[in-house]
This record gives C-alpha cells, structure tokens and sequence, in this order.
C-alpha cells in the first residue's frame, strides 16, 4: 500500500500561508488539499449571525491559490467547517467565494456542497425518542432549549465527505464537520486504517501549530501508510518533534488516551510517537474504536440580548486598592437607578490585578497563577476595566453602560484626591455598541441511524462564466 499524502495549508482558511512552505508541499505531490474552515473557540455569537470570524479576503486569498493548483494536479480540494461556524449562511458565503474564484479564474470542476443545519423538528423527535445526551458541562437538554434555538448544526463525520470524493467531486464544501473529517476522509476511502487517518487528521486540522515553533499560518504535511502516519513541517524554520506533536494530540481533549468523535473513539492507549528525522515524526499504533450508537455533536445557539461595553483604565493606588469595594456599590446605584426595567446583566472585568483568583485572564486557576517566576505577587500600579452591560435591547444596553461608566467616572471613594475622574478613556465615544448577543443552548450528543442521512451531498458541475 502506497503512501497517501495529504497538504493541510493553514490552521483555519483564511489564516494565511507562506508561498514557500505551499511550494514545498506542492513539490510532494499530495493527493489531496484538506483545510478546516471553523471552530466554536470564538464564541456562539458567529453560529448566531450567520457570519465568518475570518476575513473575506484573506479566505478568497487562500482558495484561489489551493484550488487552481489542485485542479491543475486533479485532486480534491475539502474545506470543512465553512464559514467558521458551517451553518446554512456561512455555507452560502463561502460557496460564493468559490464561484468568484471560478469566474475570475476561468475554473470548471465537479463542486459537491454539503450542509450541516439540523431540523428542530428532527432535534425534537430524537428528544422525545431518548436519543439526545449532554455534553459536560451542559445540562440535560429541553424542548424549550430547542425552540429557542436561532441555528443548529451537527458535525458531520468522514461519511458524507467520502460519498461526495465517490461522486467525482473535485472541490468539497462542507458545513460544520469533525475537525479531523476533512484531512481522514480520502485516506478512509482509498482504504487506509480509520484510527491512523483520524488521528492524522487531528494532526493536521491546525497544520504547523503541531510544530516548534508552531504557527496557525504555515502548512503541514502528512503521509500515511499501512500501519503507520508521517508529518512534517514545510519550512525550515519548525520541525517536528515527538513532544510536539504527542501534545497536540491531547490538544482540546480531557482524556489523553480515548479521544471521542462521530461514530466511535479513537484510541491512543498503544500509540507510538518516532522522531524519525529531525524535522518529521512518525506515528503508529492508533486505533478507532465504533461506538454502538453513531452519534453527532450538535451545537446550537439562542439570542439573550444585546450589548454595549466601555474600556477604561485606572492608576490611582488608592482606587486600586478599593477596587472590590467600589465595583459592587456602583451596581448597586445602576440597579436603584432603572428599578422596573427588566432583567439585565451588568459586569466589572478587572485586568491587570495581582491578588490570587482576581485576575482578568488567569483568576480562575488559583493562586500561582497570580505570581512572577519568583513566587511573589507581582505589584499592581494599573488596572484595566471593562464595564459589560447585556440587555433586551440595545438601547437598554446602552443606557446601563452609559450610568455605569458615568457613576464609576466620578464615584468618590475614600482617599480619593482628584475629582476630576477616576477613569482614562483609550477611545472616543468611549462606549462601544457590540450588538446581538448569543449563548449555547445546545451542545449535545444525537444518535443517528444514518451518518449520511442529516448531511445531504448536492452535487453541481461549477463553470465559469
């Protein structure tokens, strides 16, 4: 069995590539071009919208380079994930990247789309049926969770990926899909073990990050043979290395040996990691074990609000020292103030504080990691704040931002000196209107009959006009 090779250009599409380290990949001659296109990492707000959190135009950069030369080479080209969220918007604003690239290029190509939206109905119906579990930490999930849903998408496994390459397909959209799916899915179809493909593709979903030093905008390049995978950097400057590589294989799991996706688990209890040269790693021993139900993540989002924010920060010593006895006080005025107008939410994030458990990035872990390499507490002479304010409407958001940010301005805590304002405004209008707001309400585990049946291939021949 012949190695198969697999080029995966970027972290996500639109991230960007060296034309070098593409070069280099294109001189291996891959037989396929695979890049992940989305991610939850940015929050439910993108599911939500309907929009990308990456750039149009650096997304249109990126396929109108991978996909003439793939055509060119007559291989396929998968992109799954599209839009960043991969529901039914974010399909439909990548497939017309795709088509600009086509007309502007002069591209002709069998083009399979395959979307990922889920029914609520079908959602209801496998609640009902007993088929739907959470995932931790998300509770049991509830009709009234499903009504209130704006989108929901399933990630797709390799299965609707491999009938759309049995179609001809030459270019694949997909919407929201397993990560590992898009990079595994022709290595499964030619035949090679499952467990080694996807733990392949684990590999190469964020491409050079899986290096040293590693890098979301940098191609990586994997091979796969009988009982075993290779990967690479493409430039000289990373490399592989057995760490590297053994920890992005943990990369976002909670268990370092049984790693769960659709249709079963991949196990790593009997994987080897080999630095077979001082740039390239191969891999063995990786299993794929089917679960006896297939089931599919789903992720949905609902609206909770709108919100505004205002940034600011803070020098005086002795504001800083209160700062946990002022914060509460000027909730108290805003709540006293707008009595009767409705549930809200209204938030001090404090960065810059040294105290164990108060910091605005690394508070939640304790202690340590308040502290310099020294152990010691690390003195605090600025502080910045952002006032977050979510309500009904924006309007209301803006109001509580607004009383907030005034009534923190100017609020007269004991020992103050100046009263010409406790606060230092970086922008103006200092008050930021951030729009829609969005949390998960579905994060869950269905059960499918089909692993094809929620994720129809629909089939075009694209031609330039």
């Amino acid at each position: 069995m012949r190695e198969l090779k697999i080029l995966s250009p970027t972290a996500i599409l639109g991230y960007g590539f060296p034309m070098a380290s593409w070069e280099e990949g294109m001189r291996r001659e891959p037989d396929v071009i695979a890049v992940d296109a989305g991610s939850t990492d940015p929050g439910p707000y993108y599911l939500g919208a309907g929009i990308s959190f990456t750039d149009r135009e650096a997304v249109k950069r990126d396929l109108g380079i991978m996909i003439p030369a793939a055509l060119a080479r007559g291989i396929p080209v998968i992109i799954g994930s599209a839009g960043g969220s991969g529901g039914a918007p974010h399909l439909q604003w990548n497939r017309e990247i795709i088509a600009e690239i086509a007309a502007e290029k002069k591209l002709s190509f069998p083009f399979a789309v395959i979307p990922s939206d889920i029914g609520k109905e079908a959602v209801s119906e496998a609640l009902r049926m007993g088929k739907i579990t959470p995932l931790h930490p998300a509770p049991a999930l509830t009709q009234a969770d499903i009504d209130a849903a704006v989108r929901i998408v399933a990630q797709m496994g390799t299965e609707p990926i491999i009938q759309a390459l049995a179609d001809g397909a030459q270019v694949i959209l997909t919407g929201r899909a397993y990560d590992p799916a898009v990079f595994a899915a022709l290595a499964v179809h030619r035949g090679y073990d499952k467990g080694l493909a996807i733990h392949l593709g684990k590999i190469l979903e964020c491409a050079a990050i899986a290096a040293t030093p590693g890098s979301g905008s940098d191609c990586m390049f994997g091979y796969i043979g009988a009982d075993y995978f290779r990967v690479e950097p493409l430039s000289p400057v990373r490399k592989c290395t057995t760490l590297s590589v053994a920890a992005h294989t943990l990369y976002e799991k909670t268990n370092p040996y049984i790693l769960p996706g659709p249709g079963g688990t991949l196990d790593l209890r009997q994987t080897v990691f080999t630095q077979e040269t001082d740039a390239m790693v191969r891999v063995s021993g990786s299993r794929f074990i089917p679960s006896q139900g297939y089931t599919v993540k789903l992720e949905g989002v609902k609206k909770v609000g709108c919100r505004t924010v205002s940034f600011a920060a803070a020098a005086d010593p002795v504001m800083i020292a209160q700062i946990d006895e002022i914060t509460p006080v000027v909730k108290a005025r805003v709540a006293d103030n707008f009595t009767g107008l409705g549930a809200y939410f209204l938030d001090f994030k404090i960065y810059g504080r040294n105290e164990p458990g108060k910091s605005g990035v690394m508070g939640i872990f304790g202690e340590s990691a308040n502290k310099n390499p020294q152990g010691e507490a690390a003195p605090c002479r600025e502080l910045a704040i952002i006032i977050d304010a979510v309500a009904s409407t924006q309007e209301l958001a803006n109001t509580l931002c607004s009383f907030a940010r005034s009534t923190l301005l100017h609020y007269g805590y004991p020992g103050r000196i100046s009263t010409a304002g406790n606060l230092a405004f970086p922008f103006s209008p200092s008050d930021i209107k951030m729009g829609d707001v969005y949390a998960f309400c579905v994060y869950h585990l269905m059960e499918v009959d089909d692993p094809c049946g929620h994720f129809p291939v629909e089939m075009t021949h694209l031609t330039a006009v």
